[in-house]
């Protein structure tokens, strides 16, 4: 077989390979809300960071949640969840990592976000900290979350942040080092699919350096439930997938009232 007609054949066997594709989706849900919501921007040295911040509709005070994206960046299903978050009692405030760049293309969102490094992480965490305890309407409580990447990077911040009263780590990698949870000094709850060992055996080591550790981690793994339920169980979601909404309202039934102890 010739070189040209070998390339040729590789060109047509690409071509009917379809890009693995995440659509977004979750504007109807912004547009319709009652609740505030706005762009805002945050100061960290020379650097200004972009966020969007949902207030909830109550009396008095409210917490502040830090709300860290999924691999596809700030996008509209985010922003959505932040109001959701709002509309249970907080204040969501999710930073930008991307600058503004969004995906929908599996492979180039894994590869724009493994560009961020660890510093950049917690600069981006601590500068969004320090400006939601510093909103008016906020309690002083503060406390993260986070989905896929933003699950483990959740876990991490939980180790760099004493202020933290609560983290929530939706199906991201859990530390494996003793020095990854040493400093942790809030409660860590883990919300984890059935079909994803991927991440899922990662969950006894972590288990087994919390207790050591005497932090206390609460890993539940929902039946029936892949990776990135939350979003593949959204109701909104065009492909939505019966199995992960089921574990989207269990898992929401334990969140809410997890959200009320802050």
């Amino acid at each position: 077989m010739s070189r040209l007609l070998a390339a040729f054949m590789l060109a047509v066997v690409a071509q009917s390979i379809p890009a693995q594709e995440f659509k977004d989706f979750g504007k109807d849900r912004l547009n319709s809300s009652p609740r505030h919501g706005e762009w805002v921007d945050i100061k960290s040295g020379d650097r200004t960071i972009k966020a969007f911040v949902v207030y909830p509709e109550r009396k008095d005070k409210a917490p502040a949640l830090l709300v860290i994206q999924e691999i596809f960046g700030l996008t509209d299903w985010l922003r959505s969840m932040c109001d959701e978050l709002a509309e249970n009692g907080v204040i969501a405030i999710a930073p930008d990592f991307l600058n503004g760049q969004k995906f929908e293309d599996a492979d180039g969102a894994r590869k724009a976000i493994s560009a961020v490094t660890q510093d950049q992480i917690k600069t981006v965490l601590d500068a969004t900290a320090d400006y939601a305890l510093k909103i008016p309407s906020c309690n002083g409580a503060l406390a993260v979350c986070g989905f896929c990447r933003g699950g483990g990077w959740a876990f991490m911040y939980a180790n760099m942040n004493p202020k933290l009263k609560a983290a929530y780590s939706f199906y991201g990698a859990p530390p494996d080092a003793s020095e990854q949870v040493a400093n942790i000094s809030c409660p860590v709850y883990g919300f984890y699919g059935e079909n994803d060992e991927r991440v899922n055996a990662g969950i006894p080591k972590a288990e087994e350096l919390m207790k050591a550790a005497s932090k206390k981690y609460e890993p539940v793994i929902y039946k029936g439930a892949g990776h990135g339920f939350m979003r593949s169980g959204e109701p909104h979601n065009p492909n939505v997938r019966e199995g992960d909404k089921k574990a989207r309202d269990e898992a929401w039934t334990r969140w809410k009232k997890l959200l009320n102890q802050l």
